[in-house]
C-alpha cells in the first residue's frame, strides 16, 4: 500500500521515492532562504530565482499536512527541473491550526503571494505568470486562492496588502474541495470526519466538538471550501487523485484525499463553464494535459 506522501508525489507527476528517501535527496540552496513575509515565525518562504532573459514566471509550492503539520522543505529533484526551463520557484510555510485555526493558514498563504509580488522587481518575477501547486491541504489552499475573489486592498497602508492574490492556474493533488463536515460526510461517508484536519481547522480538539458547535463554525467551513468559490471566470485548474473510488471511504486517510473531491469539483466546473482538468487513472483524463507538469509548463511558458 502506498503511503499518502507517495500517492501525492505520484499524482503530481513526480518520481516516487522509497519511504525516507526524500530526506536523502540533495538540497538545492535557495537564492533567498527563510524570507519573512509576515510577523509570525512560521510565515517564511524560500525562493529560487531562475536564469533567463526578461521577467521569469513563477511556480509556488504550498505544503500539505492537514494544516496541522508539514514544511516547505524542497529537494533539488523538486526545484531544478523548473529552474532549467527558466521558471522561478517558491515554497511557503504558514501558521498551523494547532496554534492558529482558520483563516490563519490560508490567509498566510495569500499574503505570501502578495509578498512575492511586492518583490517582483527585485526577484525578476513576471507578476501575471504565477501558478500554484501542492498536495492535500496545500492543494486545498491552492484551490481556494485560485478560485477566490482578489484579496488585494488598494487603500491598505501595508504595501504588500495592495498586491493581488489572484494567480494564473493551479495544479494540485489529493486536495479537499470542501472541508464542511456536513457536506463531505454525504460525499464520502463518516470515516472522513475522523481526520483531524476537519476539526482542527476550526480550533476544535475533536470532531465531536466541531459537530456540536457546527453553527458556530459553519461560516468558516463554507468560506474555506474551494468548491463554494468556483465560477466561470476562474483561471484553469488541474486536479489529480489516486484511483481508489471505494465508497464510503475506507478510513480517514483515504477519505481526506478521496477522488470524489475532484469529481464533485469537476462537475461544478463543467456546470458553470470553467476550465477544469481531472486526472484519475482509469476514471478521468484530460484531452489537453496528460499530467500536472505539462499543465504547469503550458500555463507558465506559453
Amino acid at each position: 500500500m502506498k503511503t499518502t506522501t507517495s500517492l501525492i508525489a505520484l499524482t503530481l507527476g513526480l518520481n516516487v521515492l522509497p519511504l525516507g528517501a526524500a530526506d536523502k535527496q540533495p538540497e538545492l540552496k535557495p537564492t533567498h532562504a527563510n524570507v519573512s513575509y509576515g510577523s509570525h515565525k512560521m510565515t517564511m518562504l524560500d525562493f529560487w530565482q531562475a536564469d533567463g532573459k526578461g521577467l521569469r514566471p513563477l511556480l509556488v509550492y504550498i505544503h500539505g499536512g492537514g494544516w496541522t503539520g508539514g514544511d516547505k522543505k524542497r529537494t533539488e529533484r523538486d526545484v531544478k527541473p523548473y529552474l532549467d526551463k527558466g521558471i522561478s520557484y517558491a515554497a511557503v510555510n504558514y501558521r498551523l491550526t494547532g496554534e492558529a485555526p482558520l483563516p490563519a493558514p490560508v490567509h498566510d498563504a495569500a499574503r505570501a503571494i502578495q509578498f512575492i509580488r511586492s518583490k517582483a522587481k527585485e526577484w525578476n518575477i513576471k507578476k501575471d505568470r504565477i501558478v500554484l501547486t501542492g498536495g492535500s491541504a496545500g492543494a486545498c489552499t491552492s484551490m481556494w486562492l485560485l478560485l477566490h475573489d482578489d484579496l488585494a486592498d488598494p487603500k491598505a497602508e501595508d504595501s504588500v496588502l495592495r498586491e493581488s492574490t489572484r494567480v494564473q492556474g493551479a495544479a494540485v493533488a489529493g486536495g479537499q474541495t470542501s472541508i464542511d463536515p456536513k457536506v463531505i460526510e454525504g460525499w464520502l461517508g463518516p470515516n472522513v470526519l475522523k481526520h483531524k484536519m476537519i476539526n482542527m481547522a476550526v480550533g476544535e480538539k475533536t470532531i465531536e466538538g466541531a459537530l456540536k458547535n457546527y453553527e458556530k463554525h459553519a461560516a468558516l467551513y463554507r468560506e474555506f471550501s474551494p468548491y463554494n468559490h468556483m465560477s466561470k471566470d476562474d483561471p484553469p485548474l488541474l486536479m489529480t487523485y489516486g484511483s481508489d473510488m471505494t465508497l464510503p471511504s475506507k478510513n480517514s486517510g483515504h477519505g481526506i484525499h478521496h477522488p470524489v473531491y475532484g469529481v464533485k469539483m469537476k462537475e461544478k466546473a463543467d456546470a458553470v463553464g470553467a476550465e477544469c482538468h481531472l486526472l484519475i487513472k482509469g476514471v478521468s483524463e484530460s484531452k489537453k494535459y496528460p499530467n500536472a507538469t505539462e499543465f504547469i509548463l503550458d500555463r507558465l511558458l506559453k
